[in-house]
């Protein structure tokens, strides 16, 4: 009786997973007959999709039964896990019973208990922005997997470019797929720079670099972003969020408070590993100076709300921000 749970924010990397689920398991010439999908979140479509793993596979190949976006993992009458309790361990082997939740599972109520004993668990979360580390492994995966042979340096960048966006990544590394062809020789960082539709640079490298106050570096992600067409108002939108973000975290610091549980909390940042990341980004700054940047950052916003030369506007207010 295979049955799988796959669960996360991750929601190509996840429909890729099901699509090669789908295909290891269903006969293109009776899925019609094989295959059934349905909605996860209302009692009486849950149930029936219980009824239907049940029956068996018409023709050739298994039954695919897909229960999508389900909160059984989140909540369960009693009723529907009575059902639970007596379908799973029944289900035939040539059935598949597949679960989808963008939601965690609720690892304490009964319903994910049993599931999780019969099931195949699978996360795709997403990887935070912060954890680069991961970002590059994940796209050393998915080129070995794709069979693109890139130089170190070049999936660094494209790394960078793609960050978390396992569509995108999976995009381009088809692009540079098709650029090295048989070519045996490996596609380099000048190369990805020049193929990628997308900017090395964004919004949260530009507060990184007005952080470090490298003026010239900071103009230069300012025009690329320009150039990109990305919106300025979105530019500012992200860095006063950082800003506000390092404020928040470097005042509380200062203050004497160690526990990285509550500074998270006082900065709204949902996980409290990051703030040892953010910590070190600081560390050589003060809250004066972090706090003092916010009111430079507002008056950028109002006069880009009042019509004033976006480039024009923004390279002002960076070496201004640099400077502090």
């Amino acid at each position: 009786m295979p049955i799988y749970l796959y669960w996360g924010e991750d929601d190509f990397a996840m429909s890729q997973a099901i699509s090669t689920l789908k295909q290891d398991n269903l006969d293109p010439n009776w899925i019609q007959f094989n295959f059934d999908k349905f909605t996860g979140d209302k009692e009486d479509s849950i149930l029936s999709a219980l009824m239907q793993v049940m029956t068996p596979a018409f023709g050739i190949g298994s039954r695919f039964v897909w229960l999508f976006e389900t909160n059984i993992c989140q909540n369960c009458s009693e009723e529907l896990l009575t059902q639970l309790q007596r379908t799973i361990p029944q289900i035939p082997e040539s059935t598949h019973f597949l679960l989808t939740t963008s939601k965690k599972p609720d690892a304490r109520i009964k319903s994910t208990k049993l599931i999780n004993k019969y099931a195949k668990v699978v996360e795709f979360a997403l990887i935070s922005p912060w954890q680069t580390e991961i970002l590059v492994k994940k796209v050393e995966e998915v080129a070995a997997e794709k069979q693109v042979r890139l130089t170190p340096e070049a999936i660094k960048i494209l790394a960078n470019c793609v960050g978390n966006d396992s569509r995108l990544l999976w995009q381009e590394l088809e692009k540079l797929s098709i650029y090295q062809g048989n070519n045996q020789q490996l596609i380099d960082e000048e190369t990805v720079k020049n193929l990628v539709n997308v900017s090395t640079q964004n919004s949260l490298q530009l507060a990184q670099a007005i952080l470090g106050q490298n003026i010239p570096y900071a103009l230069e992600l300012v025009n690329d972003l320009i150039t990109l067409n990305e919106p300025v108002l979105r530019i500012v939108a992200t860095l006063v969020g950082q800003f506000r973000t390092w404020a928040i975290i470097k005042t509380m610091i200062e203050l004497g408070e160690k526990d990285d549980k509550k500074i998270a909390e006082s900065a709204d940042i949902s996980n409290p590993k990051r703030i040892y990341f953010l910590k070190q980004e600081i560390k050589n700054r003060s809250a004066k100076q972090l706090l003092s940047s916010l009111p430079i950052l507002l008056e950028l916003e109002a006069s880009l709300k009042l019509g004033a030369d976006p480039l024009n506007s923004l390279e002002t207010k960076i070496i201004e921000l640099c400077n502090v």
